[in-house]
């Protein structure tokens, strides 16, 4: 290869982004906002869930029950109603996300010893986080009737009945359960792929619907040396979204790197690799802006959202899209990240997933070589 010609190339693919509003919007602010966007606005963590409360029952316990409900972090009373139908009215109409009917005589059952049912009405359109709102629920209905057996022993002048099972939570890597800490690592996947594999894909199409690929053809100019002049502008534009998103990540949201910064570095650098491959391959193959476009949102955007392992786990997936998720590779990269961000782990750790995006990008970069030669560069 000549660096002399290399250079030119990206010396031209250069001067086209500055020319090109459009593609620096893209390849700069977008990223961002990506960033600010997903970190601010999503939000796997159920909290403050907006409940409504009938109380039939108007007594001491009773109040007791809702002012600890209240007290919890998970919920958060919005309204006392005075009757069902004003429930149905709340949940049809999406201004609540939960409901608790107390029946007249709650505490009266509770008095005497018999059982003392309750309602609760949850919001089932989002069947993921009314499975987590019935399970804050049940939960903190058992810890309420640990309280009341505890008071009752005491009553009795009984010894306080220790549990045979105790269990003791420690939280490994993501102490806090904060899904910011795993969004912040995977949207950088995102950051890259928009930038490498969005941008690179129209690169090789545009020179076809220009009509400047004949000349390209005609001068002393490799495949190799092409391929790799055009790739070096968004290769540094992309490595500079990485680094601003990390950035980014630790001074907005307290989300820093556990492990080794090298390492982040070189993973980046591959995965950026593998993206620009991708977008070329895409470029070559389709020759049209339009169709590499929608190709690349369709190859590279969408796999890196729905198959990473980033917003929904790989093994909740039927066994066919568990099997597609080997050829992504944003899933490999994300991997990496939590295990350099959350699980502070090394290089003997991670290997493999290095090792699968190398192969990745020669596989992509040969097959992208070798078209191009067919087609007379």
């Amino acid at each position: 290869m000549n660096l002399a010609r290399i250079g030119a190339i990206a010396r031209k693919e250069f001067y086209h982004l500055i020319r090109d509003f459009r593609s620096l919007y893209l390849a700069f602010a977008i990223p961002l906002s990506l960033i600010l966007l997903f970190g601010y606005a999503l939000s796997l963590d159920v909290d403050n869930i907006k409940t409504v409360v009938v109380d039939h029952d108007r007594s001491a316990a009773s109040r007791d029950f809702i002012a600890k409900l209240d007290a919890s972090p998970y919920f958060r009373i919005i309204a006392h109603l005075d009757g069902t139908g004003q429930v149905t009215h709340y949940l049809d109409h999406g201004r609540t996300e939960m409901a608790l009917v107390i029946p007249s005589g709650w505490s009266e059952d509770l008095q005497a010893e018999r059982g003392s049912p309750l309602q609760v009405l949850i919001d089932g359109s989002d069947p993921g986080f009314a499975g987590i709102s019935r399970g804050y629920i049940t939960g903190f209905v058992e810890r309420y009737n640990r309280l009341l057996l505890l008071d009752f022993l005491n009553r009795k002048g009984m010894k306080d009945i220790n549990p045979p099972v105790e269990g003791r939570f420690r939280i490994w890597f993501n102490e806090d359960l904060e899904s910011t800490n795993f969004i912040i690592p995977g949207i950088i996947a995102i950051i890259i792929m928009i930038v490498g594999a969005m941008l690179t894909s129209l690169v090789i199409a545009r020179e076809y619907e220009n009509g400047t690929m004949e000349t390209i053809l005609s001068l002393p100019v490799g495949a190799g040396e092409f391929l790799v002049g055009k790739a070096i502008p968004y290769f540094l534009i992309a490595l500079a979204d990485v680094l601003v998103a990390a950035l980014m990540g630790q001074v907005l949201f307290g989300v820093v790197i556990k492990s080794s910064f090298f390492l982040f570095l070189m993973a980046a650098s591959v995965y950026i690799a593998v993206a620009l491959a991708l977008g070329l391959f895409i470029s070559v193959i389709t020759k049209s802006l339009l169709i590499a476009n929608i190709g690349a949102v369709l190859i590279t955007f969408l796999p890196s959202m729905l198959l990473s392992d980033f917003v929904f786990p790989i093994s909740n997936m039927p066994k066919i899209l568990q099997i597609i998720t080997y050829i992504v590779p944003a899933r490999y990269f994300i991997d990496i990240l939590n295990g350099l961000y959350l699980r502070h782990v090394g290089f003997d750790y991670l290997w493999s997933n290095y090792l699968v995006l190398a192969c990745m990008l020669a596989i992509l970069a040969m097959v992208t070589f070798m078209k191009l030669r067919r087609e007379g560069l």
